[in-house]
């Protein structure tokens, strides 16, 4: 007993005389990184970007699943599980948004306006990193902004400096997403390093300048009604700083076979988690049957050697899935599957509308070439064009291009089939047109409709009351239904 307590005051003296400082690093995780290099910012924030276009669900990520959108949109049904189909969405979590991709674009930005090394050379040249943030930082905010409205943006992302940031009106942000793309593209230095860590573009600054041009010409869309001047002179602004103008152009996001952190989420959702959730709908597949567009055999899942049998949009009653309905097609749940972030047939279509509805724009060809142009670009992407299959296509008199109203929802219809499950894009369109004409869910829990917008995460008062009653105060009440501020009659 005596050596016991001998023993015990040793290792205290012994425990006593160390220097404090010595045991720092005692509960320091030696695995976990507490710096990165602006390269691996920027890689974070690109594998969250196909997510905005390529809506499916996204496993154990709140915010990042998007599905929503493609139901909303109608390119999708909904089998066992009907929910989101229904509305019953009614508010969507952006924590994962503000924390991921915006928080690290806004510290790859402040690491090189403070000379860190960190942002050194190896990644990029200075101009260029903060370019391509800046261009980021505006995509993802245009994103957000159009989804709810009213957002944090002037205050937001400013750590413990401002822990309650103002709602900024939509208006507003607009016009200042203008700008800073605007700028963002004009500090691109082609003739310096290209950027590291780019798994979107591999460096290419002179895509990357296409990419912020291609994002402002699409958020010029949405001025179409409410502001048709600064539409105008926005669409022209980026047509002449340049857009995507041909399919070797176009800017898509490939997954990563066998990666279970980047590999297509649509793989992990029937293949990975065997589950059988969704379904072609039958707002468009049939659509697609009718008008013979050999595409929908590339979206629809082809059962017994050559069918296409879509599922009916908005029902409550439960159905199975497997060998019954055309899930989404083969390929597009491949695991390392090539998906679309923005198309020239995209950029195409948004010509034919401004032209057909008499914009001056620096464009060559009627509203009717443009349309056509677009449709065979969309053709080529998907892999089906065949000249004499698609000349047939163009003259059905179902799809062949038309003067006055009935022009702009063959515009708008081709569009959408073509944007098959980019719900954003497909959504906003049907906001802001009217079209395609869809008919709301036969059993949605809210006689409404169709959604507006998405209501704010269901804790943004308790965190943010001041902001977020200012928002709801100019905005409208916190709901699916509220028009965000393009959303006009």
């Amino acid at each position: 007993m005596k050596n016991k307590f001998i023993l015990f005051i040793a290792v205290l003296f012994a425990m006593v005389a160390c220097d404090p400082s010595e045991f720092d690093d005692i509960n320091v995780d030696p695995r976990q990184v507490k710096e990165a290099p602006t390269r691996t910012l920027l890689t974070f924030s690109l594998q969250q970007l196909p997510f905005t276009t390529w809506n499916s669900p996204i496993r154990n990520v709140a915010g990042y699943g998007t599905e929503y959108m493609a139901l909303y949109s109608q390119h999708l049904a909904e089998g066992p599980y009907p929910g989101s189909s229904l509305y019953n969405v009614r508010n969507l979590s952006w924590t994962a948004w503000y924390t991921g991709p915006l928080y690290n674009l806004q510290t790859i930005i402040n690491l090189n306006n403070e000379d860190s090394k960190l942002a050194d050379l190896g990644n990029g040249s200075k101009d260029n990193q903060i370019a391509v943030a800046r261009i980021l930082k505006a995509y993802y905010f245009w994103f957000l902004t159009d989804i709810y409205g009213d957002i944090p943006y002037s205050e937001a992302l400013k750590g413990n400096e401002i822990l309650q940031p103002k709602y900024d009106s939509q208006e507003s942000i607009y016009t200042d997403l203008f700008k800073e793309l605007k700028e963002a593209q004009a500090m691109i230095k082609e003739d310096e390093a290209g950027v590291t860590g780019d798994i979107l573009l591999g460096g290419d600054m002179a895509a990357w300048k296409r990419f912020a041009n291609t994002t402002r010409l699409f958020m010029s869309l949405r001025l179409m009604k409410k502001d048709p001047g600064k539409a105008q002179a926005e669409m022209t602004a980026a047509l002449t700083d340049g857009v995507i103008e041909s399919n070797a152009q176009n800017i898509t996001h490939q997954f990563i076979g066998g990666d279970p952190n980047n590999w297509n989420p649509w793989y992990e959702n029937y293949s990975n988690d065997n589950r059988n959730d969704y379904a072609l709908s039958a707002t468009l597949g049939n659509y697609m049957l009718g008008t013979k567009d050999p595409r929908v055999f590339v979206y629809g899942e082809v059962l017994n050697g050559s069918e296409i049998k879509p599922l009916a949009y908005g029902s409550s009653a439960a159905k199975n899935i497997p060998g019954i309905y055309s899930r989404i097609g083969a390929s597009l749940q491949a695991d390392n599957t090539e998906v679309p972030i923005f198309t020239y047939a995209q950029v195409q279509f948004v010509k034919a509308e401004a032209v057909h509805r008499g914009f001056s724009i620096p464009v060559e060809g009627s509203a009717a070439e443009l349309y056509n142009s677009a449709i065979k670009a969309s053709w080529e992407f998907w892999g089906v064009y065949d000249e004499a299959k698609f000349n047939e296509f163009i003259a059905d008199p179902k799809v062949a291009y038309t003067s006055g109203d009935a022009g702009l929802e063959r515009i708008i219809s081709q569009k959408w089939v073509h944007q098959y499950l980019n719900g954003f894009e497909s959504w906003t369109d049907w906001r802001r047109t009217g079209y395609p004409v869809l008919a709301p869910a036969p059993d949605a829990v809210d006689t409404r409709g169709i959604p507006r917008r998405m209501g704010y995460p269901s804790n943004a008062k308790a965190l943010n009351e001041k902001g977020y009653t200012e928002a709801v105060a100019r905005q409208g009440a916190d709901d699916n239904y509220t028009r965000v501020w393009w959303d006009v009659q």
